[in-house]
């Protein structure tokens, strides 16, 4: 199981996961730029995510005969999906999500932002993410990612540990290309 090591304002949401995965690159302009862009970005700007995503929601998809639309920024279309907004600050962004992750459709678990950090129910997975902005002293600053899972039982764990072995390749292509993406408006 991970604990915290940052101080950052995701240690205050989730303080212990047993999953986690970390990205970072620089990116040559000011917080505030890197964090509009990254609010900004669009799934177009990050084709692996359009790959990879609609092969992860294709049963689900074929199933129910719909379409995802695609064109908005990234972050508003995760808060459509259920992703909650949590409190963060002027230099991270920070979001969770309980679901069964595992399961085509995801098993998402509606819960609002003041559940978030109180939420046990076994069967379940809290996830947590964040874009955290970070001055480098050389006219630019450092852009980071960090997805954190945290399981509420040891089943949830085992079924999650099995899906997270196929995923995580992917999953962390998509957040290279993401934070790419976010560098490359950032940086225009």
């Amino acid at each position: 199981m991970g604990e915290t090591i940052s101080g950052i304002v995701l240690d205050q949401h989730l303080p212990e996961w047993d999953f986690c995965e970390r990205h970072s690159i620089r990116v040559a302009t000011t917080p505030a730029h890197v964090l509009a862009a990254a609010r900004a970005v669009t799934s177009r700007e990050v084709p692996m995510m359009l790959v990879l995503m609609g092969l992860r929601t294709l049963p689900t998809t074929l199933f129910r005969r719909s379409r995802r639309r695609v064109g908005g920024p990234i972050l508003d279309g995760m808060e459509k999906m259920g992703f909650i907004s949590l409190r963060g600050s002027d230099a991270e962004l920070v979001y969770g999500l309980v679901g069964r992750f595992w399961q085509p459709s995801g098993g998402l678990r509606p819960v609002g932002a003041d559940e978030f950090e109180s939420f046990t129910e076994p069967g379940y997975l809290k996830a947590g993410f964040n874009f955290l902005v970070e001055p480098d002293g050389d006219d630019g600053c450092v852009l980071s990612t960090e997805t954190r899972v945290m399981a509420t039982d040891a089943g949830a764990r085992r079924r999650f540990r099995l899906y997270w072995t196929l995923a995580h390749p992917g999953s962390a292509l998509i957040r290279r290309g993401w934070l790419r993406a976010i560098r490359s408006r950032a940086e225009r």
